[in-house]
């Protein structure tokens, strides 16, 4: 995965429910949308995490004879090329001396330039995120099935697989350590698009008793010591939990309450013929909340791009525009803006910036994150001028004053 988009960056130098809505554009239906710090806050760190991994996937794609004893580097220059790629607004220089705890930048006497590799803390976090990914392929077999599952076809085209391969947490080799692997519940054939294949589930059979992870809050609500909701009502309701601040009229609890108590068709059921009445349209949409539910709740982090969901909106046969979906439903999900990508939260998993119940991977990359906030901070003057190579080469200064 890495080594592919190291070879493509070089050669390449509605009907609502629960919200009543007026007619207003779509981007004037996201700035209206109720904020919640919690989240913004930690999309702030977050949008920074995403290029920092971007760099590191390039560094641990780069060739080496030898990785244990002289661990993979890039040159500065190279990476310089690639800055509005990878989105580093400042140069790669700028960007490299951010980040003393996760870059180290030196001098490559046989190449006669600067390179940079990741720092011995850095470099352990990433074997650290390996090993957890590798320890958990059931999972992430479990999760390709799921998925698979969830698709009216029970095909999904491999690119949007790519797509979501982290959020998956899927190692980069999963053509061949998953896919290949395990040819009783997955094969590969020619789709009728150009630059793909299409991921088929060949095991349908083994599919058909999987339960959507929202089922688990169902019978907890329910067994719950001292509840008095009717299990009736609980049957089709998903928890909610809104931003703090966002005012909750009558009218929109009273919306809430019928839409939680609406039958609908779950994600892994046979979706069956659509109706275009009323009724039938809800009963779709509800459906299509499952869905993006479910999808959320096999991510590690339960948060995904929406640019990278709609991928999938066609094959799990959703009719409306994924974005608006979430905003709809404010209390299960949050939209956030920052980075310049719409990254949507599943809510209920998260408390105070931190996913309530981790998994490996996520404590793996959430070490990374707290790198990331780090910044420079912690790193001495010494330190920091030989990391950033201050007699190297005069051209790095240059950049960097620009």
């Amino acid at each position: 995965m890495a080594t592919q988009m190291l070879k493509k960056l070089t050669s390449k130098l509605r009907i609502t429910t629960t919200r009543h809505r007026t007619k207003t554009t779509s981007s004037q239906y996201v700035a209206t949308r109720a904020r919640d710090p919690t989240f913004e806050k930690h999309m702030d760190a977050h949008k920074n995490l995403l290029k920092v991994a971007a760099v590191q996937d390039l560094l641990l794609a780069a060739p080496t004879p030898t990785p244990t004893t002289h661990p993979p580097s890039l040159s500065v220059d190279f990476l310089d090329r690639l800055s509005q790629k990878l989105h580093l607004n400042r140069g790669a220089v700028a960007f490299l001396r951010h980040y003393p705890h996760i870059f180290h930048v030196f001098y490559n006497p046989a190449k006669s330039q600067s390179h940079f590799k990741l720092t011995e803390s850095a470099t352990k976090i990433a074997q650290q995120e390996a090993a957890a990914v590798h320890d958990s392929l059931p999972l992430v077999i479990d999760r390709l099935v799921r998925l698979l599952s969830m698709s009216l076809t029970k095909e999904l085209p491999l690119r949007a697989i790519f797509k979501v391969w982290r959020e998956l947490g899927l190692p980069d080799d999963f053509e061949d350590s998953v896919i290949s692997r395990n040819p009783n519940l997955f094969g590969l054939c020619d789709a009728e698009e150009p630059n793909t294949h299409i991921l088929k589930f060949v095991d349908k059979n083994s599919g058909s008793n999987l339960v959507a992870a929202v089922e688990n809050w169902r019978v907890i609500e329910c067994c719950r010591e001292g509840c008095s909701v009717d299990r009736t009502e609980i049957r089709y309701s998903f928890k909610h939990g809104y931003p703090p601040g966002m005012r909750l009229g009558k009218n929109f609890k009273a919306k809430v309450k019928e839409w939680q108590g609406l039958a609908y068709v779950g994600p892994y059921e046979e979706m069956g013929e659509k109706r275009r009445t009323k009724n039938g349209v809800k009963a779709l949409e509800k459906r299509a909340v499952g869905v993006v539910h479910e999808f959320l709740s096999l991510t590690v982090e339960k948060m995904v791009e929406v640019e990278k969901i709609s991928h999938f909106r066609k094959w799990f046969g959703i009719d409306l525009n994924i974005r608006d979906l979430f905003l709809d439903h404010p209390g299960m999900f949050y939209l956030s803006t920052k980075g310049k990508r719409h990254t949507v939260f599943l809510r209920e998993a998260y408390e105070k910036g931190r996913l309530i119940d981790p998994n490996p991977v996520y404590e793996a990359r959430r070490k990374l994150l707290d790198l990331v906030v780090l910044g420079r901070r912690g790193v001495s003057l010494d330190f920091k001028s030989r990391n950033t190579g201050r007699n190297i080469d005069h051209g790095l200064q240059e950049q960097e004053n620009d």
